[in-house]
């Protein structure tokens, strides 16, 4: 392993050629993210299971990643298409409204904005590059004045600075698409802008319910987009198995300035809660045009990395862009560059840790351990994968593999840091699964003759949540 970060791409007009998808995956693609704002049913479905094969043939554990659209806060049609408003000109956002807009109005997707806004309020069109101010409202008409002007067209999304609408988190189409997502097995289900924890456990439940004739539960993440979820961030956390750092539509809500700071706080609680973390949005924006980042695109891909972040995601790169391959290629060796620099503070993370479990108590060792005594890698046999990914919080030079029988749990471990999933056949015998991981080990050329290696297992074999044992070991 030479990379420790993870890239997550979004498939696309520009990446949904078999043969652009799997060079992709040989570039350095991890998890595959399917964006149900676009396309139907059957598009993600066809999607998915063209995934699926160009993973294997390539010979590599891909993640699925569902990301539901969340409820649509926009603007409605133009009848030219768009218009160009002007600062200081009345414009009118009008629930009612069927008929196409023009320069002095248009009709919304969300038919709440009227009761969840009040002359002074402020909303921010097209992310934030037109702004108006809440003059008055009458009724199902929103009267506003064109504080920053600009070209606006069809169906541009809609934020309220500071938050407060009023939007579930989960519209009757996100229903659907669980059910969609479901039917392929997705490993990862985003949620789109949440606001607490019921959000996230009301999605578990539906996701659950959905998977059940295939005895599949997806791993949930919570897409922090929203101000009302920061105060809730913890709980949002503990509800699910991870969150992305949408910075998009987060920006534009709580200001382009607060985001970094909030970028740092959500990483680093994450990993001191044992979750996930993906850092997305506009990070490769300009390789949509350009074969080259900007200076300030490289800067923080590395930042995110050294922030600790789990992967780093593409969107429009990937999915529309002229260079998804070669943005693929910069980014991970950004990432790469990028974890060299990052220091190991085992000593620290201990301190400030306690365990009440066994198998929690067993990671954490065979890190240490692997740190002073140099080892090669560490090897966790695991059936759920949990131990990989409690190894995976540290930042640690060692690489982490973590080999299972289970297909879920090696596809799922393909977006934890540092972490390499190997599938190998299941054993009920401890010392012949010993044997077999080193075996595989060898064959991949990461072990040699005189190196040293640390291995956690459960005893008996076979039991999610049974790491019990930590044994060190020399290649013969």
């Amino acid at each position: 392993m030479s990379r420790a970060t993870k890239i997550v791409a979004t498939l696309g007009p520009s990446s949904s050629d078999r043969g652009v998808l799997e060079r992709l995956l040989r570039a350095g693609v991890d998890v595959v993210r399917l964006n149900f704002s676009h396309g139907k049913a059957e598009d993600h479905i066809a999607r998915a299971e063209l995934v699926r094969e160009c993973a294997a043939r390539v010979g590599k554990p891909v993640a699925l990643m569902a990301d539901l659209q969340g409820p649509k806060i926009r603007v409605g049609k133009f009848a030219e298409g768009k218009v160009m408003l002007e600062a200081g000109a009345p414009f009118v956002l009008d629930a009612g409204r069927t008929e196409a807009g023009d320069l002095m109005g248009v009709g919304l997707d969300y038919k709440e904005l009227p009761r969840d806004v009040k002359p002074g309020d402020t909303l921010l069109l097209n992310d934030g590059l037109i702004v108006l101010t809440v003059d008055r409202v009458l009724g199902e008409k929103v009267h506003t004045l064109v504080k920053i002007g600009g070209e606006l067209s069809n169906n541009k999304g809609i934020n309220k600075q500071g938050g407060g609408l009023t939007a579930p988190a989960l519209t009757a189409k996100d229903m659907e698409d669980i059910k969609t997502a479901m039917s392929f097995q997705c490993d990862y289900l985003a949620v789109s802008f949440p606001k607490n924890a019921t959000d996230m456990e009301m999605a578990r439940q539906l996701a659950n319910v959905a998977g059940e004739p295939w005895r599949h539960k997806p791993a949930m993440i919570a897409k922090i987009e929203r101000s009302e979820a920061i105060p809730h961030l913890e709980a949002i956390l503990k509800a699910s198995d991870g969150i992305m750092v949408a910075r998009g539509d987060l920006a534009v809500e709580v200001g382009n300035a607060a985001v970094p700071a909030l970028q740092k706080r959500m990483i680093r609680m994450a990993r001191d809660l044992d979750k996930i973390a993906i850092t997305a949005t506009q990070m490769m924006e300009s390789m949509i045009v350009n074969p080259v980042p900007t200076r300030a695109e490289v800067s923080d891909v590395a930042n995110a990395v050294l922030d600790g972040t789990d992967a780093v995601m593409l969107s429009a790169e990937t999915a529309a862009g002229k260079y998804p391959v070669e943005t693929v290629e910069q980014m991970a060796q950004i990432a790469e560059e990028a974890e060299r620099a990052e220091e190991v503070t085992l000593r620290d993370d201990f301190m400030q840790r306690h365990f009440g479990r066994i198998d929690q108590s067993i990671a954490m060792g065979a890190l240490f351990t692997a740190h002073h005594l140099g080892c090669k890698a560490i090897i966790a046999l695991t059936e759920s994968g949990s131990t990989a990914l409690w190894m995976s919080r540290h930042s640690i030079r060692v690489p982490i593999f973590g080999l299972t029988h289970q297909h879920t749990s090696e596809r799922r471990m393909a977006l934890y840091r540092n972490v390499q999933p190997i599938l190998m056949p299941a054993h009920n015998e401890r010392d012949q699964a010993l044997a077999e991981a080193e075996a595989v080990l060898v064959e991949r050329g990461v072990l040699r003759p005189g190196d040293t290696y640390a291995i956690t297992c459960g005893e008996p074999m076979g039991y999610p949540g049974g790491t019990n044992m930590l044994k060190v070991c020399r290649v013969a």
